[in-house]
């Protein structure tokens, strides 16, 4: 059985994938309901310690504590099955456009609380997904130039990765199957600035494009002021080289135009 703790956006369709190659899958969220198990059931410290594979997509708090980490300690270190965790790339953060891999440092600041989880995970001996920005159906571009949402701003080498959903459940089913450990970046191969996945969307659309801008740094929030200051490139080689696994939607321009297609069918 599969355990996905945190069944959102990405979980279900890393549970929809596992399903289809056979597995049984329960997942988890603050409240049950359809089937999905509330985290305060008594029931679920024995179940992260007996499933047989076991993901957490939960974040650290408000507080910067990890729930899981804190919650199931001990049932985590009692485990014997697979264990996974998705992570960010943002715990690399600024390198200036340049490339970074799995033995890049993680910094400290911002993402403190998201790199300690991390390292808890690893401490764990969990396979770690790190991600960048997750789109798919629904939550695309295309949907943001549609409900008028979209910007297009001028931030010249301002450029980072993405990632297609259906990959993300294609990259945790493989290492997953392998049993494999360690890090790994599941990043598209091709890391662009914001305003040209806006203007591809416009293109597919035939929407009119925003006008360009530039950032107000000065009314950005501190979150927001970070995304706009840091820049990287993320090498996801790691995964197809000990996986084989080789995404569905290598960059954004496949991305869109597959979610596109698929909802004009």
């Amino acid at each position: 059985m599969l355990l996905i703790l945190g069944m959102g956006y990405a979980g279900g369709f890393i549970a929809r994938g596992a399903r289809a190659a056979g597995h049984d899958v329960l997942g988890v969220r603050r409240e049950a309901q359809g089937g999905v198990m509330a985290f305060d059931d008594a029931a679920l410290g024995g179940l992260v310690a007996a499933a047989d594979f076991l993901l957490s997509s939960v974040p650290p708090g408000t507080d910067g504590v990890d729930p899981v980490l804190a919650g199931f300690g001990a049932a985590l270190t009692a485990r014997r099955g697979w264990t996974g965790y998705l992570s960010s790339t943002g715990v690399y953060g600024d390198h200036a456009g340049a490339f970074v891999d799995e033995t890049t440092v993680t910094k400290s600041g911002r993402r403190s609380a998201r790199i300690a989880a991390d390292h808890g995970w690893q401490a764990l001996g969990a396979a770690i997904f790190r991600l960048p920005g997750i789109y798919g159906p629904g939550r695309s571009a295309l949907d943001t130039v549609r409900n008028g949402q979209a910007r297009r701003i001028d931030r010249p080498g301002h450029r980072f990765n993405r990632i297609h959903v259906e990959d993300i459940a294609g990259a945790v089913l493989a290492v997953m199957t392998m049993g494999a450990k360690g890090i790994f970046n599941v990043a598209d191969a091709q890391p662009a600035e914001p305003r040209a996945v806006t203007e591809f969307a416009c293109g597919l659309l035939g929407a009119a494009m925003p006008p360009l801008q530039q950032p107000d740094m000065a009314a950005l929030s501190p979150m927001a002021r970070v995304f706009w200051t840091e820049s990287r490139a993320v090498s996801a080689a790691r995964l197809t080289r000990l996986t084989g696994y080789r995404l569905r939607h290598p960059d954004y321009k496949a991305g869109l135009t597959a979610i596109f297609e698929g909802e004009r069918a």
